[in-house]
């Protein structure tokens, strides 16, 4: 059996909100890690922890053993495994690829078969905690794949995350992403309605969510998301736009197995106008503009 240890070569790619957190716990674990980005100039925090840098997505596969990637969607992920100068080109017979991004089981397991060609395995392993979560390394992470190479990947991903949890073959963890992100699309909108409701009948909200947290009411979203409700001012956490391409694979998937998700539905077509006003970039808690908006707010 082959396990990843502190001193396995780890690579990642994909250096931006989540993955720069995520790529710097590496670091301070400890393990000798190397670094890529698309866009250049994102790499220098990780220099200072002692990471090295690419020139290319190439020869980041050939400087590493196993290779994380946490990108935006599946377009990302396909490109930097297999365009021009692509991973695949610098991977080895053995090395093993972590995807932390969120896309379709689907095209995990066709960028799998891909990447078996070559001799090279891969594991699904979408994380959720936000920019929080990344930061301070108490990610949940959602792991697909064959026993050897969940085993192989265990260290890497007990450095970014503090929940790791193996559902299944290749595509469970994506699978589990979109239930994890169907959930939350019905939490935020509950949030929100009982923020706006507080709001409008003039109580003090605060005092409200604080009453509430320890009850049956309390959630994640309810703890860290409602002041920003309240406040109406929404700084990053986890982008709505994104939440709202998670949220497509969801109903995506939902379509396939003939599940109805009429909450779900809702979320989107809210997300869907906020992302045309201009807020895309805004936390996922910005759900509540549409019902502070409906309501007068």
């Amino acid at each position: 059996m082959t396990t990843t240890s502190p001193t396995t070569r780890i690579g990642f790619a994909g250096l931006g909100t989540m993955g720069a957190y995520m790529a710097a716990n590496l670091a301070r674990a400890g393990f000798s890690l190397t670094v890529w980005n698309r866009t250049p100039g994102r790499a220098d925090h990780l220099l200072a922890l002692g990471a090295n840098e690419a020139p290319s997505a190439a020869a980041l596969g050939a400087a590493s053993d196993v290779v994380v990637l946490c990108l935006t969607d599946s377009p990302q992920v396909e490109a930097v495994l297999f365009g021009p100068d692509g991973l695949a080109e610098g991977l080895r017979a053995g090395s093993l690829v972590i995807d932390c991004s969120t896309i379709s089981p689907t095209r995990v397991t066709e960028f799998a078969a891909r990447l078996a060609e070559r001799g090279v395995t891969m594991v699904d392993a979408p994380v959720s905690g936000g920019s929080e979560g990344a930061r301070l390394a108490t990610l949940t992470i959602l792991v697909g794949g064959a026993d050897a190479d969940v085993e192989r990947a265990g260290a890497v991903l007990r450095a970014m995350g503090r929940t790791v949890t193996h559902l299944g073959p290749l595509g469970a963890g994506q699978w589990a992403k979109a239930v994890n992100q169907v959930i939350l699309a019905g939490t935020y909108l509950g949030v929100a309605e009982g923020v706006v409701l507080a709001l409008k009948a003039g109580l003090d909200a605060e005092k409200i969510v604080g009453a509430l947290a320890g009850g049956a009411a309390g959630s994640w979203v309810l703890e860290n998301r409602s002041q920003r409700m309240i406040d109406d001012d929404y700084p990053i956490g986890f982008k709505i736009e994104l939440h709202r391409k998670d949220l497509g694979i969801g109903l995506e998937l939902a379509k396939s197995v003939g599940a109805v998700l009429p909450v779900s539905a809702l979320a989107a077509t809210f997300e869907d106008g906020i992302v045309a006003e201009g807020h895309g970039a805004d936390d996922n808690s910005a759900l509540a503009r549409a019902i502070r908006r409906l309501s007068g707010l």
